[in-house]
């Protein structure tokens, strides 16, 4: 997130196919036995992160599945998702969730997993018989270093989906609702206007304030009313501000603490750190009534250590935090990355994603068919579809953009085109030439930078986004 009126243009980037498929190789299988496969999606040398896709190859359901394999020594689990994990020495046992037990005939479904370590899985067990799987991946896709331009021809237009859509998970528990807004709000003066908390309008379902500084500590972060704000506000205190988080709690809006933005320095590189990050923002959060964190560290993250540090904040707060992130459309890009790798390492306690798809330039989006331009329905759809195929449920994803002008030097584009992208990832409506290979009903909602510069221009997000929101399925 840009504090300044204007923000640098990141470099358009083109990317490639990366990365290689590891596959269970058990003896042969009939062709109605029940398999297990599983894939290795991404590898980073000191991890990776995999896929399980359990199959019923018989015609009668499979009421319930438990998958087993052995790690090697020095490799172990550190998180998964779709799955209750347990491990006994080197031998890790996966069982399905209480919603997702059950396969029909010719079914398949998949969960996932973080590796810590540069091991592989063997002597993998489907409900105590050989998996008997083998499997090909489709790796994501990675950056280049050097940037390819916009196409010159239009891009080609995508097949509507074959394939039927997922069962999709219930969103977890919580404060929000189904589909909701998000807006930034900004604590400190830059050429949008100045707004009290209290004066957000009411179509926003959560508010980020920005922005948590960084300290001369490692990992700990500071947070208080910008004097400069204070001053353009005619007053504006710790205790006004507090009272008016209340505030907007009480009309049902929630209200977190965002960490980072365009100069955020905050640095969680170690189990030290990781810990001063935790202890600092307890200590904010029970100080200003807080209802979770926003993650915006725009220049660069050590997904091991956030991680250790959002799981102890949360274990202290509760299960009705919410964590959200902001990464850059870049970070996105593939499950290597730093941001998209937090993302997934977290999965099981992450509200959602909403990436900056703006400031972008030209990208690749989950089909490899052209360079989005960015502005346009086809970039939202095609670049949340990496999201959306490689890991996240829909309920963790989410659309972030600009207000409108002032607010970036790239991306800015009609609110009415935001919705039409949402339609077209929740009901394939509303599509440009891109259509993702199938729905997301869940699809979480839009986020836009920032409150202040929505009401700058008048308001045109919320009052276009906010309300269609509600009309998804």
């Amino acid at each position: 997130m840009r504090r300044s009126r204007l923000a640098a243009l990141v470099t358009a980037s083109a990317l490639v196919l990366a990365g290689a498929a590891v596959m269970w190789t058990a003896g042969p299988a009939s062709a109605a036995a029940n398999t297990a496969t599983f894939t290795k999606t991404s590898d980073w040398g000191s991890g990776w992160e995999g896929k399980v896709t359990v199959t019923n190859g018989g015609t009668t359901p499979l009421t319930s599945w438990t998958v087993a394999f052995d790690l090697p020594a020095g490799t172990s689990v550190s998180s998964a998702w779709e799955a209750d994990v347990s491990a006994a020495g080197t031998r890790w046992t996966f069982r399905n969730k209480s919603y997702n037990g059950t396969i029909a005939g010719g079914a398949s479904l998949t969960f996932g997993l973080i590796g810590a370590g540069p091991g592989s899985p063997s002597n993998c067990t489907l409900n105590g018989a050989s998996c008997g799987g083998g499997g090909v991946v489709t790796p994501p896709v990675s950056p280049t270093a050097s940037p390819t331009p916009p196409p010159t021809t239009p891009p080609p237009t995508t097949p509507p989906p074959t394939t039927p859509p997922p069962t999709t998970t219930p969103p977890p528990a919580g404060p929000l609702p189904k589909h909701f807004l998000t807006g930034y709000w900004h604590n400190f003066v830059n050429n949008a206007v100045e707004l009290r908390l209290r004066d957000t309008p009411a179509q926003y379902d959560l508010v980020a304030v920005s922005f948590a500084e960084a300290t001369s500590t490692p990992g700990a972060v500071t947070f208080g009313v910008d004097p400069q704000l204070s001053t353009a506000l005619g007053g504006y205190s710790d205790a006004d501000f507090r009272a008016d988080v209340r505030a907007l709690q009480a009309r049902g809006t929630r209200v977190i603490l965002s960490v980072g933005g365009e100069a955020g320095r905050v640095s969680v590189a170690d189990a030290a750190s990781a810990t001063r990050f935790s202890d600092t923002m307890f200590s904010i959060m029970q100080s200003y009534g807080f209802d979770g964190v926003d993650i915006d560290l725009e220049n660069g993250l050590n997904p091991t250590y956030m991680a250790q540090a959002l799981r102890s904040l949360r274990s202290r707060i509760g299960a009705n935090m919410i964590i959200t992130m902001a990464p850059q459309t870049i970070d996105m890009q593939s499950t290597a990355g730093s941001y998209f790798a937090l993302a997934l390492a977290i999965k099981d306690i992450l509200t959602v994603v909403h990436t900056q798809f703006y400031n972008s330039g030209s990208m690749l989006g989950c089909d490899q068919m052209a360079a989005y331009g960015q502005g346009t329905i086809n970039f939202l759809t095609a670049l949340a579809c990496i999201q959306l195929e490689n890991g996240l449920r829909p309920d963790q994803v989410a659309l972030g953009l600009p207000a409108g002008p002032g607010a970036a030097s790239g991306g800015v584009m009609s609110p009415s085109v935001v919705n039409a992208a949402l339609d077209c990832l929740a009901r394939a409506t509303n599509c440009g030439s891109f259509r993702p290979p199938r729905t997301y009903p869940g699809i979480r909602g839009a986020m836009t930078w920032s409150i202040n510069w929505d009401v700058t221009n008048g308001n045109g997000f919320a009052n276009t986004v906010g309300p269609h929101l509600d009309t998804l399925p």
